[in-house]
């Protein structure tokens, strides 16, 4: 155990001595160090943003019910905020965050229309992107592991020191484990340690924490192991690294492109736009038509309020809030098309993630930081959850009761989210 223990020693001087290793050490910490920083600020910009909407959100709606005592008028000026949290590993993986929205605010209106109205936003948003953990770990940090492990072997056998060091040395681990074992966990050490204090800042459970630090280092091993075999009996250092970097252009970009225009082109979906007109041009057509029209389909959808549906002037709230959820179903069937859609892309790029390793830690991290698609179609859910409920509270205020007392708006439902905890 002591050979060993000063063999270790031996490589971990001599890995301080070479100069370009400890360079990548150091760019390896502050790259790691960097993306948590940038991610740390990122998710306490979103809750600071979401606590500051939530007390304007209570207060508009406030001042709103102290002006407003007519249900149709409540129900159009008050707006409520919906959000999705960002969860205790978010900072390490932004994910979707920055594509999909993550808050809305929505009233009583067509619903479709409101969620789809920032679907223009998302190209310019994906476009800029930001570099978070789990990106510098997926895309660069295998570009640090080439340069470290592809001239093991090469760079011995050009010095011509490869067979004295094999023959001299008194055991394979001796020579060569303890090299690549030091370098290993050095590398290790440096890109996981800015995670574990950002864990720590975050509020992340020692679960979590471990369940990504295992994700990472398998992903690391990965590597390592490759540029090992991949060097193992080779002369030229240059090329085994050309070879490393031309599989990492491989995994990283070339399959996940590829793999993306290919489901793009297979799996089609109507835009975000398509449904957002087709809710609008349904509404503004209802002004146009009878007023049974639009009130016997509402019906089949609330068949309780059937006895309510008659009119007395050409004008009335409940008609007015009917032919908007009227909007909303008649583009029902393009929205869920849109839904089913994204649902079948994101299970086929899973297939493509599996030929994909770089791909294949961004889905698991995502999945488990909460930041993917998944995550961001349970938030849209929710908030069509939420619309329902404020139709089910406004309703019978607009159909047969009379206005609402302030103790009744108090029984308001407020919405909660959902989603902020990670898997």
């Amino acid at each position: 155990m002591s050979y060993l223990i000063t063999q270790l020693m031996r490589e971990w001087g001599f890995l301080l001595r070479q100069k370009y290793v400890v360079v990548l050490l150091l760019c390896s910490v502050v790259l790691s160090g960097f993306a948590i920083y940038s991610g740390l600020s990122e998710v306490s910009a979103q809750q600071q943003t979401i606590e500051r909407l939530k007390a304007a959100d209570q207060s508009d709606r406030a001042k709103v019910q102290k002006k407003q005592s007519d249900a149709g008028m409540l129900a159009y000026y008050s707006f409520h905020l919906t959000y999705s949290q960002p969860s205790n590993l978010a900072f390490a993986a932004l994910g979707e965050r920055d594509i999909f929205p993550w808050k809305h605010r929505i009233n009583l209106l067509a619903l479709e229309g409101q969620i789809y109205e920032s679907d223009a936003q998302n190209a310019e948003l994906a476009q800029a992107g930001k570099i978070d953990f789990v990106f510098v770990i997926s895309a660069l940090a295998p570009l640090v592991i080439i340069l470290l492990f592809h001239d093991l072997f090469a760079s011995e056998r050009t010095s011509g020191r490869h067979d004295l060091l094999v023959t001299t040395a008194k055991s394979y681990f001796a020579l060569w484990g303890a090299r690549l074992t030091v370098r290993f966990v050095a590398i290790i050490v440096c890109l996981m340690l800015p995670f574990f204090v950002g864990g720590f800042i975050a509020g992340a459970s020692a679960y979590e924490v471990a369940y990504v630090s295992l994700l990472c280092i398998a992903y690391l091993a990965f590597w390592t192991a490759l540029s090992v075999w991949w060097g193992k009996n080779a002369t030229s250092a240059p090329r085994v690294a050309s070879s490393l970097i031309g599989l990492w252009v491989l995994f990283a970009f070339i399959i996940p492109i590829l793999g993306d225009l290919a489901i793009n082109k297979s799996v089609h979906s109507p835009k975000g736009g398509d449904i957002m007109l087709t809710q609008r041009e349904a509404v503004n057509d209802a002004w146009d038509l009878p007023k049974a029209s639009t009130m016997q389909p509402f019906i089949k959808e609330y068949p309780a309020l059937a006895p309510y549906i008659d009119m007395k002037s050409e004008f009335e709230w409940k008609w007015y809030y009917a032919f908007q959820q009227m909007g909303d179903l008649k583009a029902a069937e393009l929205s869920k098309a849109y839904r089913d859609a994204a649902a079948k892309k994101y299970e086929l790029a899973g297939f493509v993630s599996w030929v994909s390793p770089p791909l294949l830690l961004q889905r698991s991290l995502t999945r488990a930081a909460n930041t993917d698609s998944i995550a961001a179609y349970a938030y849209e859910q929710q908030i069509r959850d939420y619309h329902q409920q404020l139709r089910e509270f406004y309703y019978p205020w607009l159909f047969y009761k009379d206005d609402p007392t302030k103790a009744a708006l108090e029984n308001m439902p407020l919405f909660e989210n959902t989603t902020q905890s990670s898997n």
